[in-house]
């Protein structure tokens, strides 16, 4: 399968970007200028910033990953969130038959099974900026008619975690694992989505999974 990470110099997407080559998959890696020596040997690069890209680069994908994230301590960052969502939702209207995979946060992930609460409602908006740019985002792909799956994390998305090959999926809801926690290293994490990417159940749907760790 033919595949776009946006963002596979950022340690998410390099992680993705990895387990899709290791499966065989052909991997273009799109970065911004002057981070190409950070993707994994065997992508083709493309070295363009996510807010200049146009269906022109990314018609010829059977699926995008945006793996696009910003930091959390600086102010006004957050709303490139929701910026990127409009750019590739009007993309996504230009090419139907390309997916398009969002990895976006933990606090759109409603509580319990009553979908009465979400993670974010116990954040002060000008302290977790960043989940509720995140969680606009989702609300702008769930509005829409384009071909999208977005991924949320655990609670403790851990960047140094192992890489066990296995993990247990959800959908809206948070979910534990067997030790009560919501867990889940980056390296499973990339297995979780890949696995998606390849299997297509879950069209225009948010889903979330945790790992043992």
């Amino acid at each position: 399968m033919k595949i776009a990470v946006i963002g596979a110099a950022g340690k998410a997407g390099r992680l993705i970007a990895q387990e899709a080559l290791d499966r065989g998959h052909e991997v273009t890696a799109i970065v911004k200028p002057g981070s190409e020596g950070r993707v994994p040997a065997g992508c083709a690069v493309l070295a363009k910033s996510l807010f200049d890209l146009t269906a022109m680069d990314l018609k010829d994908f059977a699926a995008v990953v945006n793996a696009f994230g910003t930091p959390f301590d600086q102010p006004g960052k957050e709303r490139e969130h929701i910026d990127a969502a409009k750019l590739l939702i009007s993309i996504g209207k230009e090419l139907p038959e390309v997916r398009f995979l969002t990895i976006g946060g933990y606090g759109s992930l409603y509580t319990d099974e009553t979908r009465t609460k979400q993670v974010v409602d116990d954040i002060p908006k000008d302290v977790g900026a960043v989940p509720w740019a995140a969680k606009e985002a989702l609300d702008l792909f769930r509005a829409s008619d384009m071909n999208w799956t977005f991924f949320s994390p655990a609670g403790f998305f851990d960047a140094k975690g192992p890489r066990t090959g296995s993990y247990t999926p959800g959908g809206d809801v948070v979910i534990l694992n067997e030790q009560g926690k919501s867990y889940i290293s980056y390296a499973d994490f990339a297995v979780f989505l890949v696995d998606e990417l390849e299997q297509g159940k879950h069209i225009r749907e948010r889903i979330t999974a945790v790992s043992e760790g």
